[in-house]
């Protein structure tokens, strides 16, 4: 069975292959753009600004997550059993504690971000902490911690600021050609531009895609490998069906870290075919008939 153990090398090959792609993308966007517009510095522009997002995505995609997310800082003092559980949790999985950060929300929700183990985040909204007993609490935090132990969080928390970049790309370029008084009759720029223009509109849907896969395999890795560090699926369980039952949408919302939360921060009821085919996270209904054996 797959664990918080078994699928770190996997991730780890997914996040260089996803920046690789995304760096052969941009070159192929500005390949198009210098060759449409006759500018061979379009090129060598998109060529150090791939290279350039993809060392931000790396090293500091953590701090724009929290950014996007509005999360501030939590002192041991403050939240002292949201500390000391986390804690715990963190000794056990043999893991460096991570930082925490709180959300002032009612929906309850966490995620987990960061690049690797040493440098983690784990993020929880203050409803949350109102609503769960202490193995509930226990239940999450160990399902964020096996995000953390898996490494599935350097992949997601890559493909917040990958797929934000590739969807404003696409969006520019296509402004620029309702906008642009630019013409050319020639053929071979005609062809030049319809390749531009599919690629601008196929680029944010396969990353839609992409991000919508790595969301989905990874929440039931993540709910399994936490009960396996609790020993307690029951409490993960539990806390999935009241994070449920206060599905209401989050206040600050923002799609490029939606996938990163342990269920939609949108508050949508996923049951049907049509809108979980879409959905970030899978059913919770789901997720708690696996945890506890149905």
């Amino acid at each position: 069975m797959a664990n918080i153990y078994t699928n770190i090398s996997k991730n780890t090959n997914k996040t260089w292959m996803l920046m690789t792609g995304f760096f052969v993308l941009v070159i192929l966007f500005g390949y198009f753009f210098s060759v449409y517009y006759n500018n061979p510095v379009i090129l060598y522009f998109f060529v150090i600004f791939s290279i350039a997002m993809n060392f931000t995505s790396y090293y500091f995609s953590d701090k724009i997550v929290l950014t996007l997310a509005g999360a501030k800082k939590a002192s041991r003092e403050e939240y002292f059993t949201l500390y000391t559980t986390l804690e715990n949790l963190a000794i056990t999985a043999g893991l460096p504690m991570p930082k925490i950060y709180v959300i002032e929300d009612p929906t309850p929700n966490a995620f987990a971000t960061g690049r690797n183990k040493e440098h983690a985040v784990v993020a929880v909204t203050t409803g949350l902490l109102l609503i769960l007993e202490k193995n509930e609490l226990e239940g999450v935090l160990a399902h964020e911690l096996s995000h953390i132990g898996n490494k599935d969080m350097l992949l997601s928390t890559v493909v917040v600021v990958l797929v934000g970049f590739i969807s404003i790309i696409s969006d520019i370029f296509l402004r620029n050609l309702f906008w642009s008084g630019h013409r050319d009759n020639n053929k071979s720029n005609i062809v030049f531009l319809l390749i531009g223009i599919v690629l601008s509109i196929l680029a944010p849907i396969f990353a839609l895609l992409i991000q919508l896969a790595i969301s989905r395999k990874r929440e039931f890795l993540a709910d399994s490998s936490g009960a396996l560090l609790t020993r307690y699926p029951e409490g993960l369980a539990s806390a999935l069906r009241k994070i449920g039952q206060h599905s209401k949408p989050m206040q600050r919302q923002s799609n490029a870290i939606a996938h990163l939360y342990i269920a939609d921060p949108k508050g949508r009821k996923i049951g049907q075919k049509i809108s979980g085919l879409f959905a970030t996270h899978p059913p919770i209904e789901d997720r708690v008939n696996a945890l506890i054996g149905k």
